[in-house]
């Protein structure tokens, strides 16, 4: 059994929360990028689960790239990128009765309700295919795209234009700009006729219908995806010019209005108790409906109240997906393997005898850590219950122990690395307990490590370096090429003294001259050079900085010197650098302590100057593009707010393109002061900063909406 999070002490918690952002940053690429999930839906939800409840018991060691504060992957390579205007968020889930419950009492304590007040939601199937934005102007389908991370997709344009459920043209009555969102996704008996087609051609079959839609929409030859069986569901909208409907279910209707399919098991209801009901009905009829679902969400109907309610890190306050319970199959344990990241964590992987679960192969599931092997005792030849809930590969749940064979073996995590021999250890936690993760001690002389941080480096939400992927970064580094990061700006000047003979022809018309794909590699790799400071500042592979602190970090100084600056003072006991970072909404002492240790470390700074010296000139984040007269400020909410939520208000000032922060300082631009409020008022006085009462900053607000 896994520790309660109330028995976790702080460090243990730090190392958990770690281990579960570059865990689930991982899966989240494999699915929203690859089309190739590497564990199940269960496996997935209940890491993501995890996550949520170690952050809600130590809410100041939420990292910078917390999965709580992500959507999906950055768009992959092949196709053009399309911004979303409205970014396409991820939905929180519920897994029992008292999870919808405890949504329903959220939104009514975020809204400020009675305890009677009615809340009308709608219930609709959570399809199980690609998710797709589709937009159209004046009535004419001008461009489609996937969710991507979120902020960016792949533009799918053509593809979407095969589907007929797809209208490519909206009546006279819709509005100018009208952005449709839904998902794509295959029906059974066209899964088993496509997996029929391409056995009898030779091909490689689907795994499942998931995986058969995607990999169909997302091909460059649309002819190709015009021949696939894809259907599509309507269910929400991005950008509208104007809305002609005042709830959920009111749009729903001028959805299909307007030529669009919707899910015709969505439902209207009013309690906790009848979407239950709901959920219960739409399970029972699951096996027969023709299509794969994996739940049921829930929305709130009346689109005011979405728009109050807004978002947090990466999913609506809104809209909660209840899931449907997994699936189980049971399988032998092969074999356990142990793989390297790039902080030198050891991970151990179960491999397994292939067996089916809900109609999907699968051979391998991450074991996390040596303490999740010995909770569950889990030896080399046992016999194994595994589940999934989705279309993926499966977790473990438990031994059969009455199936163990006298042949098991003890599972001995090792003691040192397997990709370079150096010791790896568990370090102590204040508490003096081992840390859950073991890592090799070798740092950037292990070649695994140093191999996996390049690779974090070019990644696609880190410098996104065209022809220069994961292979890509393996052959370089095994030609020895590319030993760290500066290496990649100065490789192009080290070609022309020494050409490696793959590069060039050695034949034909273009004998002696330079390969097209390496050529458009070294202007892909000058355009990186100038990459936004975000985006370098998470390529740098700082500890409990993802992307979402990393462009906190880049917004909050500016520019990569004054950020190194910034830092440089921390480390020589600059208490008032050190409380200004931490004054910032969402920084805490473990992020700072992270960027202290990362530049007091000579080799990083080795490699900041190097990449400077190599012609690398990040670019400064815009300032925000608006007229709030609070765009760019520092404020502070304090006392008490009757008329809206904390939550509320906080949301409305970075909505304004404001900061804000937890404690009043001399760089606090205003303070937003309810009823009793106490010593933070006391000192706004004191330094003479701006102060509005809460009917003050709701005008403001209101002016600038």
């Amino acid at each position: 059994m896994e520790k309660a999070v109330t028995e976790l002490s702080r460090a243990e918690a730090a190392a958990l929360l770690a281990e579960l952002a570059q865990q689930i940053a991982q899966l989240d690429i494999a699915y929203h990028q690859n089309d190739a999930p590497l564990v199940s839906d269960a496996d997935y939800d209940a890491l993501v689960r995890r996550n949520a409840e170690i952050e809600a018991h130590f809410p100041d060691l939420k990292r910078p790239d917390s999965p709580s504060a992500r959507v999906g992957a950055a768009p992959a390579q092949g196709f053009a990128k399309i911004a979303h205007q409205v970014p396409m968020l991820s939905l929180g889930n519920a897994f029992s009765p008292e999870d919808v419950d405890d949504f329903i009492e959220r939104v009514r304590k975020f809204l400020s309700l009675a305890e009677g007040a009615s809340i009308e939601l709608t219930s609709e199937p959570k399809i199980d295919g690609l998710s797709a934005s589709i937009r159209y102007e004046q009535g004419t389908l001008v461009y489609g795209a996937t969710r991507g991370d979120g902020q960016t997709g792949e533009d799918i344009t053509e593809n979407l234009k095969t589907l007929s459920d797809i209208p490519r043209r909206l009546p006279a009555s819709a509005p100018d700009v009208v952005e449709i969102r839904g998902e794509v996704y295959m029906r059974h008996e066209a899964f088993q006729a496509l997996n029929d087609q391409q056995e009898q051609a030779g091909r490689a079959t689907f795994a499942n219908p998931r995986n058969a839609a995607a990999g169909s929409l997302r091909q460059l030859d649309a002819s190709v995806t015009a021949q696939r069986p894809l259907n599509f569901f309507a269910y929400a909208w991005g950008e509208m010019s104007e809305l002609p409907a005042a709830t959920q279910s009111d749009m729903l209707e001028h959805l299909r209005d307007w030529g669009f399919v919707t899910n015709p098991h969505t439902r209207r209801c009013t309690t906790a108790a009848e979407l239950v009901g709901h959920w219960r009905d739409i399970e029972a009829q699951r096996a027969s409906l023709g299509y794969d679902i994996d739940g049921m969400v829930y929305k709130i109907d009346r689109l005011d109240w979405q728009n109050r309610l807004g978002s947090v890190g990466r999913s609506p306050r809104w809209a909660i997906a209840h899931k449907f319970p997994a699936e189980q199959a049971q399988t032998r344990l092969l074999d356990i393997d142990i793989q390297v990241g790039r902080t030198g964590a050891l991970t151990p992987v179960a491999k397994l005898e292939p067996v089916t679960v809900g109609g999907v192969r699968v051979s391998n599931a991450t074991l996390h850590n040596e303490d999740e092997i010995a909770r569950k005792d889990i030896r080399i030849g046992d016999l194994v219950v595994i589940q999934r809930a989705g279309d993926v590969i499966p977790q473990v749940v438990r031994v059969d122990l009455a199936g163990r064979s006298p042949d098991s073996e003890l599972f001995r995590f090792p003691e040192y690395c397997p990709a370079c021999g150096a010791h790896a250890a568990r370090s102590l936690n204040a508490d003096g307990e081992p840390d859950a993760v073991r890592r090799c001690s070798g740092g950037l002389t292990c070649p695994a490590q140093a191999r996996e941080r390049l690779k974090h480096f070019v990644s696609r939400v880190a410098l996104d370096i065209d022809g220069l992927g994961a292979k890509q970064v393996d052959a370089f580094f095994d030609a020895g090429l590319i030993a760290a990061p500066q290496d990649i700006f100065t490789l192009e000047a080290r070609y022309a003294n020494q050409p490696p003979e793959d590069w060039i022809y050695q034949s034909g018309p273009h004998k002696g001259q330079l390969k097209e794909s390496r050529r458009k590699l070294f202007e892909a790799i000058k355009i990186a050079a100038q990459p936004p400071l975000e985006r370098l500042i998470f390529g740098l592979g700082i500890r409990f900085v993802g992307d979402v602190n990393a462009k906190l970090l880049a917004r909050y100084y500016g520019s990569l010197s004054a950020l190194t600056e910034a830092v440089d003072a921390m480390c020589a006991g600059d208490e008032a650098s050190r409380n200004d970072l931490m004054n910032q909404d969402g920084v805490g002492e473990t992020l700072v302590d992270a960027l202290i240790d990362f530049f007091a470390e000579p080799h990083n700074r080795a490699v900041l100057r190097a990449l400077v010296e190599a012609g690398v000139q990040p670019v400064s984040p815009a300032r925000v593009a608006s007229d709030s007269p609070v765009a760019g400020k520092t404020i502070v909410f304090t006392g008490t707010l009757e008329q809206l939520s904390r939550a509320e208000a906080k949301a409305q000032a970075e909505a304004l393109g404001a900061r804000v922060s937890g404690s009043v300082s001399a760089k606090t631009d205003l303070v937003i002061a309810g009823t009793s409020a106490g010593s933070k008022l006391k000192k706004a006085q004191e330094l003479d900063i701006t102060v509005l009462d809460e009917a003050g900053w709701i005008e403001l607000v209101a002016a600038h909406k």
